[in-house]
């Protein structure tokens, strides 16, 4: 599997970012639409596109409305439609979404989607993928998401955790729920200097992230929604998250690829 990284950083774009938006091409599945999403016409594999909102944010979903670019790309590049563009969250963070980014006065144009509310699906099927969410601790609510792929061929089974806009799970539940996956993406958003601002916004800081990877124990830690402000080749302090785990980590950058 490839995952592309479209869009990395929180809250607002700066020079080297855009807000957050992940692509698995192969599935079709995109992992929340911030600024980023702008990228994703000219990777489009399948004739659907499903999109998994964290929480309704803009910096998530004001990409949303990049997708009239992305579906005529799309088109122009194949030569036919996408045949699907399904959005999936929680019904009510769907509906803030609807209702206020694409109300008339903001964006005029309607998006043609299925809005698909999981609230009552704690499990569901995007084509050969199994998909899981978690409520987490932020600001208005937020879920993480658990991607399985089944083994197919020569390839094993896969699994890939999403968990971003949260002040990082302990619990041993969570750590059950997330346990072994091939890749961790988990927010960073402070360094630990700055742990009160953490706790105070919903957010994660470097030692807490460390602490969530060592229960769930992924091969590889991902580092996401990295603060806008933090412009420093290592913006969340690394070596501080190395130590602590038994892991590779990396922190993502726009436009880098991740493959496993």
């Amino acid at each position: 599997m490839r995952l592309h990284c479209l869009g990395t950083v929180g809250y607002h774009p700066n020079r080297a970012r855009h807000t957050s938006c992940y692509f698995l091409p192969e599935s079709g599945i995109v992992l929340d639409a911030g600024s980023g999403a702008f990228r994703l016409g000219e990777l489009v594999e399948t004739d659907h596109l499903d999109i998994l909102i964290s929480h309704a944010h803009l910096d998530h979903t004001f990409g949303l409305t990049f997708l009239l670019d992305v579906l005529y790309q799309v088109e122009k590049r194949r030569g036919r439609p996408l045949e699907k563009l399904r959005i999936h969250g929680e019904a009510n963070k769907l509906a803030a979404i609807q209702s206020h980014v694409f109300n008339e006065l903001i964006f005029p144009v309607a998006l043609d989607a299925d809005w698909i509310a999981i609230d009552d699906r704690p499990t569901f099927s995007i084509g050969e993928v199994d998909v899981a969410w978690r409520a987490q601790d932020h600001p208005g609510g937020s879920v993480a998401y658990r991607l399985d792929w089944k083994p197919l061929g020569k390839r094993p089974a896969k699994r890939l955790v999403y968990a971003t806009d949260t002040t990082g799970d302990t619990t041993a539940q969570h750590s059950e729920w997330s346990a072994g996956a091939d890749v961790l993406m988990h927010e960073c958003y402070f360094r630990d200097a700055a742990a009160d601002w953490a706790v105070k916004t919903g957010h994660s800081y470097a030692g807490r992230v460390a602490e969530v990877a060592s229960l769930s124990r992924p091969k590889h830690l991902l580092l996401t929604h990295i603060n806008p402000i933090e412009e420093a080749e290592d913006a969340v302090g690394m070596e501080s998250i190395r130590k602590k785990v038994a892991c590779t980590v990396t922190l993502a950058t726009d436009e880098m690829t991740l493959d496993f």
